[in-house]
């Protein structure tokens, strides 16, 4: 595992682009896997990372596994691949893309969100 400052430094960067609640997430996965017939388990909606991350947002930093630290920094390198994180909520450029909208928010990151 990382050393404290490291985990430190990730858990703050971590939760900087993951802006949205364990909440507003774990409804979001239910919503993203619904279908028209069917409706996932909540703790089998959405894709594997974006259970990872909401299990994370429900843990404290001294709870983390290796694994947990492995998916953070995934989730803060992919966020920060798809989103300036210096600029403002992107409202105008959101309708035009609703997939990468989607995506961010499966890693708990919307990018409406101020």
């Amino acid at each position: 595992m990382a050393d404290a400052l490291e985990t430190e430094a990730l858990w703050e960067d971590f939760h900087r682009v993951v802006n949205m609640t364990s909440a507003e997430l774990a409804a979001w996965l239910r919503v993203r896997d619904a279908e028209e017939r069917s409706e996932p388990l909540p703790d089998e909606a959405g894709s594997a990372t974006g259970r990872h991350v909401l299990a994370i947002l429900q843990k404290r930093r001294t709870d983390l596994t290796d694994d947990d630290v492995r998916v953070m920094y995934k989730v803060v390198d992919t966020v920060g691949d798809l989103v300036d994180m210096d600029d403002e909520p992107e409202p105008e450029r959101a309708p035009d893309d609703t997939r990468r909208r989607h995506r961010l928010m499966t890693l708990g990151h919307d990018p409406l969100k101020p």
